[in-house]
């Protein structure tokens, strides 16, 4: 039994100067699978050259974050494109929308998250999704383009029980990370009420650490402290925890088994 990172950015350079330490203490400790979602054609080239180096650990995604979409977001999709041609990937993304830190590119990012969407269909992937203040954005475009071979995850899932469901009915998982862990998040009472079969567990290192790390540099090792909350949160055993979850995610990203 082992668990699984979904959402880790570990090729970024907050890691330069121990990635390869940082990689092999996540497997010393039981998490044996590293999702590595690309942001855009800047960091195409580190994170493939994270998952070529631990080739049976890191498994790379293609997309264009929406915070990358800017003038030339056509340009960047069609190096998506031509990377899906050329190798194999385990996930469209990350995609979506973020209205947080620039409105300026609305209309793009809605047009760019919709050819995701388009692109994960074609290649029989699923979408890995970020939102940030964009819930209602987000769901309007799923609910226009959701057909029986749309699958994927809500990353970073933080929001409430009304969104939680709406999510579970489009048949996507919820990816929940180091905020449920944050004392007043909020996320625990929503989580509480949700069965463990639509969760997948992920960092997204190096950002929102859980705590007791609260604070400083995420990695996948801090995974663990995820569960272990999830186990406080559910009543169930780590072993329970641990199983469905990572059962959850080899399904959805048909990982290795």
């Amino acid at each position: 039994m082992f668990l699984i990172d979904t959402h880790t950015h570990l090729y970024l350079e907050e890691f330069n100067d121990d990635r390869k330490q940082v990689v092999n203490r996540a497997i010393e400790d039981n998490i044996r699978y590293m999702l590595l979602p690309n942001i855009d054609s800047s960091s195409t080239g580190p994170m493939l050259e994270l998952s070529n180096q631990f080739s049976d650990n890191c498994f790379p995604m293609m997309g264009l974050h929406p915070t990358s979409v800017k003038e030339n977001y056509e340009e960047e999709l069609k190096k998506v494109e031509d990377m899906l041609k050329k190798q194999k990937f385990f996930g469209i993304g990350e995609t979506g929308i973020d209205l947080y830190w620039d409105k300026t590119f609305i209309e793009e990012q809605k047009k760019a998250f919709s050819h995701q969407i388009e692109l994960a269909k074609k290649h029989h992937l699923p979408i890995v999704i970020h939102s940030r203040n964009s819930f209602d954005e987000i769901y309007k475009i799923l609910i226009e383009q959701n057909s029986d071979d749309l699958t994927g995850v809500f990353h970073c899932f933080t929001g409430d029980y009304d969104q939680a469901q709406k999510i579970i009915r489009m048949g996507l998982k919820l990816g929940i990370g180091g905020v449920l862990t944050f004392k007043n998040s909020g996320l625990d009472k929503v989580v509480a009420q949700i069965d463990l079969k639509h969760l997948i567990l992920e960092t997204d290192s190096p950002y929102l650490t859980p705590t007791p790390f609260r604070g400083k540099r995420n990695e996948s090792s801090y995974i663990k402290y995820v569960a272990e909350k999830l186990v406080a949160i559910k009543g169930l055993s780590i072993e329970e925890v641990t199983e469905i979850t990572t059962k959850n995610a080899i399904n959805l990203f048909k990982l290795p088994n």
